[in-house]
């Protein structure tokens, strides 16, 4: 009798412990729910994400991450700036919590942080001299033409002109957009690569140097999907976070939180999940 009070106690306790543990959630939910700040990390990325005058988050990317941790609960937001390519190993590192910079969802990348569900689907284009004297509108152009594309460091398009046989001594890689576009005026490079929205942007502030090609001219395979980045231990607040962001996706609200930021309606991310991107991107 005295042993199976003895096994019984043990359970219970064993109980009371798998409970506990169980119940503990991780860093990030904690550290929101205990009220520290919730840091969101992103580069100078016009129009998806970057600082304004007082280092306050602006851009699509960051109004939408924004706008879902409101409705959590979470106003209290400390923005951290770096370069594109420190973003991932800034997270890693917990330079910042987020990843808020309007990253594409790519194998590579779901190796190494968790993506929340897509808030966008883009496409890519290149900038090129006003009246693109060599008639570049696609990846393969670059290798045919034997001309010379610069891109960011850390960007997609650098894969993917290889994926579409561009040799890699014809790919430029730059800290950043202001050096794609210095590239392609100076004549170092015939095409800047990049998600299309930041290749308009470039183009506006050209002074008419340069223009945009078309996205509907390259692959569909360089139509991607974006999202908001967590490390991989925070499970518990991505789950609340993609929940959240279900419900505010699409909105009144969101659209008119992100539309003075050029997003629009058009580029809602469809059904598409990040499982099937991460194995498809």
């Amino acid at each position: 009798m005295k042993m199976n009070k003895i096994f019984a106690a043990a359970a219970a306790a064993a109980t009371l412990f798998l409970g506990a543990a169980s119940a503990h959630a991780d860093a990030l939910t904690e550290s929101a729910k205990a009220g520290k700040p919730i840091r969101i990390g992103f580069a100078h990325e016009i129009p998806w994400a970057y600082p304004g005058d007082k280092n306050e988050p602006l851009g699509f990317a960051n109004a939408l991450a924004l706008g879902v941790l409101k409705s959590m609960g979470y106003t209290n937001i400390e923005p951290v700036v770096t370069d594109w390519g420190g973003l991932i190993p800034g997270l890693q590192a917990g330079r910042f919590d987020i990843i808020t910079g309007g990253m594409y969802i790519t194998a590579p990348r779901c190796k190494n942080v968790a993506f929340a569900e897509p808030m966008g689907k883009f496409g890519d284009s290149f900038i090129v001299k006003k009246g693109n004297p060599k008639g570049i509108t696609n990846y393969q152009d670059i290798e045919q033409k034997d001309a010379t594309m610069v891109t960011v460091a850390g960007f997609v398009n650098a894969d993917a002109a290889m994926k579409e046989g561009v040799s890699e001594s014809k790919i430029m890689q730059v800290p950043s957009l202001t050096e794609v576009l210095a590239a392609v005026k100076a004549g170092r490079a015939d095409a800047g690569a990049g998600n299309d929205f930041a290749m308009k942007d470039l183009a506006k502030s050209s002074g008419g140097e340069v223009e945009v090609t078309d996205p509907a001219a390259l692959p569909e395979s360089t139509f991607n999907w974006v999202a908001i980045a967590f490390k991989k231990d925070d499970k518990d607040f991505l789950k609340a976070y993609n929940e959240a962001q279900a419900k505010y996706l699409g909105t009144p609200e969101m659209l008119e939180a992100v539309s003075k930021f050029e997003y629009t309606k058009a580029q809602l991310p469809g059904d598409a999940k990040t499982d099937w991107i991460c194995a498809n991107r």
